[in-house]
């Protein structure tokens, strides 16, 4: 029995038994998330919401116990601020089941340790007090204590959280330094883009249900953990228009541009998960009623109303009076008419809270109407007050409206290609290359993964010159594997042969897989200036290609797309491109596989399989054959596809679509009247 070790060996049972829990949650929760479509209704409530916040939006929704939900940008990394807290909570009760971490023990706070911003400790208590982990993770959640949480971490070790959470397939979710410790960043190039953390809304929906589940660690780990996020006291986003009891767990976070929020509401129609990510807002102000505070709470309640239509608010039946304690959207329409009307304004904050403050207010204009002054908001104060103020807009009266002519635009043609949502698109002969129909053909846009045809095409020219470039093994670097967006999932140390990294590149469309084989043949390209690395290299070849092809519109900065104001092309460019790379029968054979395995080989030896799935959803109709993809929030939705019919094939480019569901309705609606325009029948 020489080597054994008991406490070794049941570490390791409870790790196997970890890791098949991670796995078949991921398995379940992406087949969850790829399948679901956007419910109608939600869409239709969220998108007007959505579209009028004045800065970056991702939202994902889900009813737990019926899949039905929604996502806008749910794929797309975005900056957490304190909402990264949740993920280290749960690598704390991670490390808890694996024994390795005893929430019981005690921590003593130091006067180093404080650091500013939200929480408690470091304005409230001195050092040398003594608490448990567990009460760290506690003052972490509830109070968002930055202090509490650089603790946790501590214990927990700063790397573990973004490791636990790639394990579990969350390879968006990271924590990148410990709070206000920016020189502790592990992730610096996502510390400079994201702040603390980054992650995706699609990620936390699915960490949410699985703790509501009582999956996620166990099921008393996933109890106690949803008891921390009922305990928070940011009462500014998803609470605020809820009917009073509502019950959330749920966690928020906050800095100049960011405003997030994610937990799980209890509905009676179920339990809801939702997550609301916002960036680059033009409301910085640190108020209740910041635009994305209200925003996340808008968001909330028009879920919760979706899934509940006859809420309990609607049970009571009307009320016409508004009296200290009532909440929602009414109350915010009576403080802006407050605002408005009454000398001097009150300047009441708009959280949709009828607390002591819009008492006082409701009372004085009251007394300035010679009301009487009862605080409460009956016929003749709504009388006085109306018309109300319902938006931060004036709203102009119904005879301004009724009696203005708006403009009529032209009617449809009945001739012509049919109306699409793409901002360019072209349609040409592929076995010449020759433009049939267009429109902006010319124009430059950004295009998203796209340019991954070139990068693609640029390795198969070499593999042209010599064949045993294909079966020459690339090894994943550290920068490749920490590039962001769409991802083949290489990590870092992994090696695989060219050929298989080809389907990484073309299929799921890795933005790690062009950086992969950018580096490895970087350096078979001539530089155009001395030291130029070897990435940067064969991004110069890129726009040398792109010159000898012809491609005056197009200019590369990167090999995968990830957005670059300078980084364009034109539909007609990409035609052309197009033309060339399905010159090569490995390219062709690649663009129209749905899937594709592959084993992969890391360090010391260890091998893993993973299976690649074809972004490109027209290979699931007969007729298509390719050729790519792209996705990004400056460049809308792209998509190069080829199709045939009796032996005529034909390219359709969009780019620029509205939603990656319009890419493909604008393509096939191009395909089918081009068709007609061909004589072409059906089959």
């Amino acid at each position: 029995m020489s080597g054994f070790h008991p406490t070794k060996c049941i570490v390791v049972q409870r790790l196997s038994l970890w890791s098949t829990r991670c796995l078949t949650a991921l398995l379940v929760g992406w087949i969850c998330v790829t399948a679901r479509a956007n419910d109608a209704e939600l869409q239709a409530r969220l998108e007007p919401l959505i579209a009028a916040h004045k800065g970056q939006v991702a939202v994902a929704v889900k009813l737990i116990e019926t899949g039905r939900g929604f996502g806008y940008r749910e794929t797309e990394p975005m900056p957490t601020a304190s909402l990264i807290k949740l993920p280290v909570m749960v690598e704390a009760y991670h490390q808890a089941e694996m024994g390795k971490l005893d929430l019981n023990a005690v921590v003593t706070l130091k006067a180093e340790d404080k650091v500013p911003g939200s929480g408690v400790l470091t304005s409230h208590f001195s050092p040398g007090m003594t608490f448990t982990v567990r009460d760290a993770i506690r003052l972490m959640i509830a109070f968002s204590d930055n202090t509490a949480t650089n603790l946790v971490v501590d214990q927990i070790g700063l790397p573990s959280t973004a490791a636990t959470m790639e394990q579990m397939g969350f390879a968006n979710t990271k924590l990148h330094s410990k709070v206000f410790r920016g020189e502790t960043t592990i992730f610096p190039d996502r510390s400079a883009r994201f702040g603390l953390g980054s992650t995706t809304a699609a990620e936390m929906i699915q960490l949410l249900e699985r703790i509501q589940r009582r999956e996620l660690v166990s099921p008393v780990a996933s109890e106690e953990m949803l008891k921390h996020l009922e305990a928070c006291d940011d009462k500014d986003r998803f609470p605020r228009f809820l009917p009073p009891g509502t019950k959330v767990a749920h966690k928020t976070g906050s800095v100049a541009k960011v405003r997030t929020a994610a937990g799980v509401i209890s509905s009676p129609a179920g339990s809801i998960a939702l997550c609301v990510l916002t960036t680059d807002n033009q409301d910085q102000r640190w108020v209740p009623d910041n635009a994305g505070n209200v925003l996340c709470a808008e968001i909330a309640r028009a879920v919760y109303d979706t899934f509940n239509p006859k809420s309990l608010d609607d049970a009571k039946g009307p009320r016409s009076e508004l009296r200290q304690g009532d909440t929602g959207e009414l109350v915010m329409a009576l403080q802006r008419t407050l605002n408005e009307r009454s000398q001097p304004s009150p300047q009441l904050s708009i959280d949709g809270e009828f607390g002591p403050s819009t008492q006082s207010a409701v009372m004085a204009f009251q007394k300035q109407r010679k009301l009487d002054p009862t605080g409460e908001v009956a016929d003749a104060t709504w009388a006085a007050l109306s018309p109300l103020v319902v938006t931060a807009a004036p709203v102009p009266e119904p005879e301004v409206v009724n009696s203005e002519v708006l403009e009529l635009k032209p009617a449809d043609s009945v001739s012509g290609p049919p109306l699409v949502t793409a901002e360019a698109w072209v349609i040409a002969d592929a076995k010449t290359g020759t433009i049939l129909w267009g429109s902006q053909t010319d124009l430059p846009l950004e295009i998203a993964s796209t340019t991954k045809v070139m990068t693609a095409y640029l390795t198969l020219s070499l593999a042209e010159k010599d064949p045993k470039v294909l079966d020459e093994l690339v090894t994943v670097s550290e920068n490749a594997d920490q590039t962001e967006g769409s991802s083949a999932a290489v990590r870092a140390g992994e090696k695989l042969p060219v050929r298989e990294m080809l389907y990484g590149l073309l299929l799921p469309s890795g933005n790690d897989a062009a950086v992969v084989l950018a580096e490895h043949f970087g350096n078979r390209f001539e530089a155009e200036a001395p030291g130029q690395g070897k990435a940067a290299r064969f991004i110069a070849e890129m726009n040398r290609t792109a010159k000898t092809l012809g491609m005056t519109d197009t200019k590369f900065m990167n090999p995968h797309g990830l957005p670059d104001r300078k980084h364009v092309s034109s539909a007609r460019d990409l035609v052309k491109l197009a033309s060339a790379a399905e010159k090569s029968p490995l390219f062709c054979e690649i663009v129209k596989t749905r899937q594709h395995g592959c084993k992969l080989t890391g360090k010391g030896g260890y091998q893993r399989n993973v299976v690649w799935k074809n972004t490109n959803r027209l290979l699931e109709i007969s007729g298509f054959g390719g050729v790519k993809t792209g996705t990004t929030r400056a460049a809308g939705s792209c998509l190069i596809s080829s199709g045939e019919r009796d032996a005529d094939r034909l390219y359709v480019i969009v780019l620029g679509a509205t939603t990656n569901e319009s890419r493909y309705i604008d393509t096939r609606n191009l395909f089918k009247w081009a068709w007609l325009q061909r004589g072409h029948k059906d089959p």
